[in-house]
């Protein structure tokens, strides 16, 4: 079997990259922007807020040793699904939670992954995570590549990512690269 990919976003793109790629079984993880229609956007431009796109994550993984719907899971608990257009001090609609699906089983997986949660009451609040359609995916400036792992001390990082990090952790430890 293939490596397979899957593209989320939820806020920044450094934090859902810091997450994903200590999954086992991730092979990848870049961030750039999907969703919108200006091709090939720069990060000035995206941050505008004028292009459309989200920031996302790419994620190149192996089925067999993490599986779509685990890596649903951990996009679900790595951030706030309630929260329109925002995560924490980051607003703006290319912070919005979304999932892009590249095939009908994706879509499928996710929708039904975001009715259950949804339906539970999980979250306390409705999920307004968008589930749409993959079009485009642009990889963001290099800059932006691996950022919390060259960046660790900057405030951002340990204020914010950190934790996140840890929380992911605590709730997943099985799927945690040590």
């Amino acid at each position: 079997m293939t490596d397979d990919k899957a593209y989320f976003g939820g806020g920044c793109f450094w934090c859902t990259e810091a997450v994903f790629e200590r999954l086992k079984g991730v092979i990848k993880v870049e961030p750039g922007y999907a969703g919108g229609a200006t091709p090939n956007p720069s990060y000035e431009s995206v941050s505008s807020g004028m292009t459309g796109h989200a920031e996302v994550i790419e994620v190149t993984y192996n089925p067999k040793i993490i599986t779509y719907d685990q890596l649903l899971s951990v996009f679900w608990e790595s951030h706030d699904p309630t929260s329109l257009n925002r995560q924490g001090n980051d607003v703006g609609s290319q912070y919005r939670s979304i999932i892009f699906y590249s095939n009908d089983e994706q879509r499928i997986k996710a929708e039904r992954s975001k009715r259950v949660l949804n339906e539970s009451g999980a979250f306390g609040r409705t999920i307004v995570t968008e589930v749409e359609p993959l079009t485009n995916f642009f990889p963001a400036e290099k800059y932006h590549q691996n950022y919390y792992q060259n960046n660790r001390n900057q405030p951002y990082c340990s204020l914010i990512i950190a934790p996140k990090l840890q929380h992911v952790f605590e709730k997943y430890r099985a799927w945690m690269r040590e």
